[in-house]
């Protein structure tokens, strides 16, 4: 059983290099957020998860929606990939750091409040 799976991954890192990808960090919206928007997407044809992105009130969805784009262009400018075959294969939000303010409350005491942020990852791969 252990050598299927190291032949699984063997495989997974030969084509990793060929997918493309595109990253955004320290995007100043909480990860919780922009996961309600990226389940939207996930396993989705490039074309219609345009669409859905184009009409999702987030906040997050121009931000994901022009990530989007970046991993399309990186497809079809470096890997010579056509848009039409492409969907998204991978797409995840992990925690950015966290900037930490203070407001005032009363009787001389300090509230903490979190401003969260997250890093995006979009993995695309072609339709076989």
């Amino acid at each position: 059983m252990a050598t299927r799976q190291k032949e699984k991954t063997a495989k997974h890192h030969e084509e990793k290099d060929k997918r493309p990808t595109a990253i955004l960090r320290y995007v100043r919206i909480a990860p919780r957020k922009v996961r309600t928007v990226i389940d939207l997407i996930r396993g989705k044809k490039v074309a219609e998860a345009e669409a859905i992105l184009a009409f999702t009130p987030k906040a997050a969805s121009p931000v994901v929606a022009k990530l989007l784009k970046s991993a399309v262009a990186n497809a079809e400018n470096n890997l010579e990939m056509s848009k039409d075959n492409l969907f998204i294969a991978e797409i995840f939000a992990d925690q950015g750091p966290t900037l930490k303010r203070f407001q005032p409350r009363a009787h001389g005491r300090a509230f903490r409040i979190n401003k969260k942020s997250s890093h995006i990852t979009i993995i695309l791969e072609q339709v076989k």
